[in-house]
């Protein structure tokens, strides 16, 4: 089969849709014979994923690499950022982390060119396993007073040789403007690298916007490969907190099982919840309210990138007190990772890895204590959940090391080593991420708040139900897409 171009998913702006088209493409090529990758040389995120020999990236990558039906590998993602603050975030080079920087020291560092050496490494070797490589943008493209520092965008694909693709959110208005400006704001060069347009997440009648399709081809000189429509009825893994909005923020009145999940501000892989959402036997919901944490069966701490100030931050709204409250009532309390840490009696931060040389009490649900370090575990395990004996899947990203109160009993036996907390099934703490994936925890989780429910809800496995909405955003795209011109695009000589 004849290799094709790269090609670069591009963006006006953030949250146009990038990530889910890019997606979509990957299956879809999958689909039609040829052996995609994903790639996206810097991410933004604090939902990352660990690959199988313990290297942490983006999960966008992550869940590229699952719709191209490949293992992922740090050389898709070999650079990811992970907010600690409004202008820190910590720096993960090929898997691992490398320290912490602020924005400005890393937008104008010395360093930039040792960093773009990195990523040119990272692609170059997954050209030689696939093709083609889908590249993913970052932001918007013409972002002028960091082009020459930028890594991500059009100069990435000028290194890839890789034919760029324009995606546009017309949901937010300014459309025929942010298409024409990111264009004709490009040096010739990179304008002639721009093949084509894609107006992402259009609602309404399609009829209705042929006259802005012509309009956009005849100022932007090149064509619209496809208007495509908002969708709210796949299921993607999104990596974004900006998601969390498209989610039940309240609870509602239902005889099913309640769920909350505490909306931390430095939230972290809240992909931990997602089979639990759209278990049949329940209502989840993220919140940050005193008010609706207490109206919930369950009460789900989840992980953070910044643990101890999302502790004081809900100390200081009533949200812990709430916690503690529901918990003395009678009501269900786990954490995952950061949250897991916070339960307990004590976070300490000697190195002052999160900002500053603290010591915070916990919320004192687990008889456990914390101290953040440096070093970070990064490791996919197989575990033996020892409240049931089922064996069971999961992956740890930590700085941290917690200590247990002697009487208390672990959760999960992973070798040799006992992890996590349990005082009953109503009080458990693990650092293991993506433990509600497995159904006979969830099934130990809800028997904890004493309803009676079906030991197995009608929901299809995880990775059938990812694989089909994988294939269900594919036939989505494919519908609107101009698939025919964006072959002849990736095959012209």
């Amino acid at each position: 089969m004849k290799r094709l171009h790269n090609i670069m998913l591009a963006g006006t702006g953030s949250d146009v849709g990038k990530s889910v088209i890019a997606t979509a493409l990957c299956r879809i090529f999958l689909q039609d014979g040829f052996q995609p990758a994903p790639f996206k040389a810097q991410n933004m995120a604090l939902n990352s994923y660990v690959t199988s020999d313990g290297f942490e990236i983006g999960r966008a990558q992550a869940v590229q690499a699952e719709a191209c039906k490949i293992p992922c590998s740090c050389e898709m993602n070999p650079l990811l950022l992970k907010p600690t603050s409004e202008h820190t975030s910590q720096v993960v080079l090929l898997g691992r982390p490398v320290g912490n920087r602020n924005a400005c020291e890393y937008f104008t560092s010395e360093g930039r060119e040792h960093l773009r050496e990195k990523v040119q490494g990272a692609f170059d070797r997954l050209k030689e396993k696939f093709n083609p490589i889908v590249l993913e943008g970052a932001g918007s493209i013409s972002e002028l007073n960091l082009a020459e520092s930028d890594l991500v965008n059009m100069p990435m694909a000028r290194y890839a040789n890789a034919d760029v693709i324009l995606v546009a959110d017309i949901d937010r208005g300014g459309v025929f403007a942010s298409a024409y400006g990111s264009v004709k704001l490009q040096t010739p060069e990179d304008q002639r690298r721009i093949k084509g347009i894609i107006i992402n997440k259009f609602r309404g009648d399609l009829k209705l916007f042929e006259k802005g399709k012509e309009i956009l081809e005849n100022i932007c000189g090149i064509p619209v490969l496809g208007v495509i429509p908002y969708f709210n009825n796949i299921n993607i893994e999104e990596e974004d907190s900006v998601s969390l909005e498209k989610k039940n923020l309240n609870v509602e009145n239902t005889d099913k099982i309640k769920i909350a999940v505490v909306k931390l501000k430095h939230i972290s892989n809240f992909t931990d919840f997602d089979c639990l959402e759209r278990d049949d036997r329940t209502y989840l919901y993220y919140t940050d309210s005193p008010d609706e944490i207490i109206k919930a069966d369950v009460i789900l701490l989840p992980g953070t990138k910044s643990t101890i100030p999302d502790l004081i931050d809900i100390k200081n709204s009533g949200v812990a007190e709430a916690i503690i409250r529901a918990f003395r009532n009678g009501k269900t309390v786990w954490g995952i990772c950061g949250g897991y840490q916070m339960m307990g009696e004590s976070i300490s931060d000697p190195e002052g890895i999160e900002g500053k040389n603290l010591t915070v009490a916990g919320l004192g649900l687990l008889p456990t204590s914390t101290i953040i370090k440096e070093d970070k575990l990064t490791r996919q395990v197989s575990a033996q959940f020892l409240p049931t004996k089922d064996l069971i899947e999961g992956y740890e990203i930590h700085c941290g090391e917690t200590t247990l109160a002697a009487r208390i009993s672990a959760v999960n036996k992973i070798g040799d080593f006992n992890e996590g907390a349990i005082t009953s099934n109503k009080c458990l703490g693990t650092y293991l991420h993506g433990i509600l994936d497995n159904e006979s925890v969830v099934n130990y989780l809800l028997n904890s708040t004493g309803s009676k429910i079906d030991q197995k809800s009608s929901q299809m496995s995880n990775s059938e139900y990812k694989d089909m909405q994988y294939d269900l955003l594919a036939e989505h795209v494919r519908k609107y897409l101009d698939i025919d011109l964006l072959y002849k695009i990736l095959s012209n000589d």
